[in-house]
């Protein structure tokens, strides 16, 4: 019987298989360290918090409209408004699962998942929630086991609860490549996985779709209050470039305004298909430095411009978000169908309820 139990950990030991890390950062990359004496090896943005943004909605920000159908007053929502008829030929279908997650499969049969959070925080932190009765989700849209085994590369944007579960990459598996922000792989699980860190601007061929890693102006932490722990910001964050046959299709991941929306434009030109944030920058009453972080509605019809956008997929609100700042589930559409009319916005949006796809 001895020989059972000195047999039992070494099988287990043989299934804990090492993850494979590999980094892209080179002198074409970008990688901004922390100012701060004692934080050089935290990373930062690659401009300061912007100090006055060019338009803030004032007043009657979240009007009501028929193109929007609630349960409540902005809450348990559906959007039943029409999407405009485009023939930008991107090659990109979009499936927006909720929150941030998207499933994008390309022309050519590629399919790539970012950020994708199927459940809730991980443990124990959606349990803390649960108990607080706060930013406890309704289920995102799901995908089946044959849809995951269809996906060829994973990226995530930056370590947040969030936007980063690791429980769901023990769900997908390790078949397909993870494209991570620089300092993210200490926080995957074991289990084989193919791990490549990347610099902002690194980029790296996965088929025949050039993968981009490019700044975000926000944050990094696995923990509840940032700023006062050992992690804050020691994994990079930002948003991906999706570059497959001639077409581009950019997600911020999480972010507030900043020039590298300018910085991005330059370098990629105009963006075939823009996934913009329009949620979770807290309301006029709440901490002013959240709105560093998040883009408003406004301020995504902003950036969405400076990209040059064909079409932008809003994202961050909805049914399965975790509604963490917002007034409501749906309050962030509201005010964006508002502040695309006051702005006379020529920029296709093209509004998805969960669940739902768009080939562009």
């Amino acid at each position: 019987m001895k020989y059972v139990f000195l047999l039992f950990p070494l099988l287990l030991c043989a299934c804990a298989v090492d993850n494979t890390v590999q980094t892209l950062a080179h002198s074409n990359t970008v990688i901004k360290r922390s100012q701060f004496e004692g934080e050089e090896d935290r990373f930062a943005n690659v401009y300061k918090n912007f100090p006055d943004y060019p338009v803030t909605c004032q007043s009657n920000c979240y009007p009501p409209t028929e193109r929007i159908e609630c349960e409540a007053k902005m809450q348990d929502c559906f959007y039943k408004g029409n999407n405009p008829s485009l023939s930008i030929n991107s090659g990109f279908t979009i499936k927006w699962l909720g929150h941030a997650s998207f499933v994008v499969s390309t022309s050519n049969n590629q399919q790539f998942l970012f950020d994708p959070v199927f459940d809730q925080f991980d443990w124990p932190v959606d349990w803390g929630f649960k108990l607080a009765e706060g930013f406890f989700r309704q289920p995102a849209a799901t995908m089946t086991r044959d849809e995951i085994e269809r996906t060829n590369a994973v990226m995530y944007s930056h370590i947040h609860y969030d936007h980063f579960n690791k429980a769901d990459i023990k769900h997908i598996g390790n078949k397909p490549s993870y494209l991570v922000p620089l300092g993210f792989a200490e926080h995957f699980p074991t289990g084989g996985f193919d791990i490549t860190e990347m610099a902002w601007y690194a980029n790296k061929k996965v088929g025949d779709t050039t993968i981009h890693f490019v700044p975000a102006h926000h944050f990094s932490s696995r923990i509840v209050v940032p700023y006062l722990y050992e992690d804050n910001d020691k994994a990079l964050w930002g948003g991906w470039v999706l570059e497959n046959q001639g077409k581009t299709l950019f997600f911020s991941g999480d972010t507030g305004y900043s020039k590298h929306f300018e910085d991005i434009a330059g370098r990629f030109g105009s963006i075939d298909v823009c996934l913009l944030p329009i949620a979770s920058y807290f309301s006029e009453s709440s901490p002013k430095w959240y709105r560093n972080v998040h883009t408003t509605p406004e301020d995504a019809l902003v950036a969405a411009k400076e990209l040059d956008c064909k079409v932008v997929i809003p994202w961050g609100y909805g049914n399965a978000s975790w509604q963490m700042g917002d007034k409501t589930s749906h309050s962030a559409l509201f005010r964006l169908l508002k502040m695309d009319e006051k702005l006379s916005n020529k920029i296709p949006l093209y509004i998805l309820n969960e669940g739902e796809e768009v080939a562009l």
